[in-house]
């Protein structure tokens, strides 16, 4: 039987999981919304172990990707054209 210490292990591996795969997603907001869950998954695990820096870590992350996808999604978030024309010349 699974008991409640191996469902929030499998719940903070996921949510680790998860926030390094938003690394690889190319639209912004779709980014955004995947990496909340992931940081919200690592902030459940880091309550339930006690831990207040990983519980800080993560909750930041949690509303650092909130408030850019509400910024995306209320038109509010720009890029600049010099910075898009910066990010067109990089070379690789």
């Amino acid at each position: 039987m699974i008991d409640i210490q191996q469902v929030v292990q499998i719940v903070g591996i996921l949510g680790g999981v998860v926030l390094v795969y938003s690394q690889f997603v190319e639209a912004e907001n779709r980014r955004d919304l995947i990496r909340m869950v992931g940081a919200a998954g690592l902030c459940c695990y880091a309550i339930v172990i006690g831990n207040w820096i990983f519980i800080g870590a993560s909750a930041g992350v949690f509303f650092a990707a909130l408030i850019e996808f509400l910024e995306i999604y209320f038109g509010i978030h720009k890029h600049k054209d010099v910075d898009i024309n910066r990010y067109k010349k990089m070379k690789y």
